[in-house]
């Protein structure tokens, strides 16, 4: 695994890699960065995504109040081709390593402020 060389060296930043390793298998020649999305740089989306969400929350103790999993993940199973999609559901925003680590740091999941909107 390639660490970008600006990551904070911070034990919870350490162990978030760690887990994300050990969950998704995190690439050997892909740079891993806070910028990193977990859906499209790491390809991670169903059952996987909803496992690591659970895994973070359970080894974080982090709060999701308004985490949506249909913001960044695709449903196991899903069907690109298929035609008709829940509204607002159908354009999945990236999740980042960045925004797991602060609200690792903050113990809650608040999508407007990981977000920056």
């Amino acid at each position: 695994m390639n660490l970008a060389p600006n990551l904070p060296d911070d034990p919870t930043l350490h162990l978030l890699i760690q887990l994300l390793h050990e969950e998704l298998g995190l690439p050997e020649r892909k740079t891993i960065s806070l910028t990193t999305s977990i859906n499209f740089d790491l390809g991670c989306n169903g059952a996987d995504a909803q496992h690591l969400i659970e895994t973070l929350e359970e080894h974080f103790a982090i709060d999701f109040v308004d985490y949506d999993s249909y913001r960044y993940f695709h449903p196991e199973g899903y069907d690109v081709f298929l035609k008709r999609k829940a509204k607002g559901r159908g354009k999945k925003e990236p999740l980042t390593i960045g925004m797991l680590y602060r609200a690792i740091k903050d113990q809650r999941w608040d999508t407007r402020e990981l977000e920056g909107l």
